[in-house]
């Protein structure tokens, strides 16, 4: 598969199955695995967006659906579903649960970039999966993530639009928590869906930088 190819796939889980898009550049070095977030699937223009800069990184991105088309219905009337943190992060598990049964992937490090209420399965999903070594959350809910925090051990990256006030400090408070390397990266002049000129290219940028560090050539 080509750096700019990708291929729809579908993970099992109980009686549910979930649509993903996978992209694995040549000689990956990794896998980036998205939590989307509020509303949203493997369709988000601002998160392909970020799945395209890693690819130009050499870093593989597996795109998923957390909801099927039904729930996502249900979703768009109760909106309860994409608060339901549990269902997620058994969801995200299961993503990374199929990558280590996939023998081109299996062997890659894995890394979660998680959005808004994406943003706390990442990190509950994360403190579960010791393969996980790296976390990014653009405008994420990790105050969600409750108790599962203490558990992450990946270093984590939390990226907040500046004028974003609310979600700005439930992150600086969830970072202050954490007992992995986390760090709150604030883009001046950003609200929560980065739609300022340049601010989803910061992101990019910083989510790229991330991730380069920290995830090794291999699993270990």
């Amino acid at each position: 598969m080509g750096a700019d190819s990708s291929i729809d796939i579908t993970i099992d889980i109980d009686q549910t199955s979930l649509a993903g898009s996978l992209t694995m550049p040549d000689e990956a070095r990794g896998l980036v695995i998205f939590a989307h977030g509020s509303g949203s699937g493997r369709h988000s223009p601002r998160n392909r967006a970020v799945a395209s800069l890693l690819n130009t990184a050499v870093l593989g991105t597996l795109l998923l659906d957390l909801l099927t088309t039904s729930e996502e219905a249900v979703d768009r009337r109760t909106a309860q579903l994409r608060f339901d943190i549990p269902l997620l992060t058994e969801r995200v598990g299961a993503a990374i649960g199929w990558a280590a049964r996939q023998p081109r992937i299996a062997a890659l490090p894995i890394g979660l970039f998680g959005a808004s209420t994406g943003g706390a399965a990442a990190l509950a999903a994360a403190g579960d999966a010791p393969t996980v070594r790296a976390v990014v959350l653009r405008g994420g809910r990790p105050d969600l993530a409750d108790r599962a925090l203490a558990a992450v051990r990946a270093p984590t990256l939390m990226i907040v639009g500046g004028n974003d006030s609310v979600v700005l400090s439930l992150n600086r408070q969830a970072c202050a928590r954490m007992t992995a390397e986390c760090r709150v990266q604030v883009i001046p002049g950003a609200t929560h869906l980065f739609e300022e000129p340049g601010a989803l290219e910061e992101v990019s940028r910083l989510t790229g930088e991330w991730f380069t560090r920290y995830l090794p050539e291999r699993a270990e």
